[in-house]
């Protein structure tokens, strides 16, 4: 059987309109990371979850595994907060928590499960874990919602506006740091095929 890769990528890609920044805390530790992984849990409207797909690549996958806990934001559009929702995106996006604190450098207060929550952020939801699966080279978290905020409201955030506003040196420097998680990756998915 053949794959249409690129139709298969391009109809996969067109459901992760939005980057979400994921934070959490494990052991006094705050971290964070971007996200095109995460959305909705429930149908059930006054017991909300949320869902994020987290490579076991990223130090906030192994936190979030142990602490059980994730808060997923959303970032703003508006022309007056733009360029805090691309500093979220940067700051979370182009590089590694095994690297240093990149929390610190953000605007955020703590949430009701000790975690951060990102002030320059359009919203968020702050959930504790109920559910996890294993998908060899990450694991979907689903969290049961425990506290939700509208801190800047208006538009949303899109990848595709977002991808167009960043430095080309960022873009560049995202994209040779994504490779070593893309070869973990590749690595999980080839051995769990055996």
């Amino acid at each position: 059987m053949t794959i249409d890769v690129d139709a298969a990528n391009k109809v996969l890609g067109g459901l992760r309109p939005f980057p979400v920044a994921v934070t959490t805390i494990d052991g006094g530790f705050a971290n964070g990371l971007m996200s095109l992984s995460a959305g909705s849990m429930s149908i059930v409207p006054e017991l909300p979850r949320a869902t994020v797909s987290l490579t076991k690549y990223n130090k906030t996958h192994d936190m979030v595994l142990s602490s059980g806990i994730f808060v997923m934001h959303l970032l703003s559009a508006v022309p007056e907060q733009l360029d805090a929702s691309l500093d979220i995106l940067m700051t979370l996006g182009g590089s590694s928590g095994r690297d240093g604190d990149k929390i610190s450098k953000l605007r955020t207060k703590t949430g009701v499960t000790g975690a951060p929550i990102l002030l320059d952020a359009h919203s968020y939801v702050e959930t504790r874990v109920m559910a996890t699966l294993d998908v060899e080279e990450s694991t979907i978290f689903v969290g049961d919602v425990v506290a939700a905020e509208i801190l800047n409201p208006g538009e949303r955030l899109r990848i595709g506006e977002a991808w167009g506003k960043l430095p080309a040196e960022w873009i560049e420097r995202y994209e040779t740091n994504h490779v070593p998680q893309l070869e973990s990756a590749r690595a999980y998915r080839a051995a769990a095929r055996g």
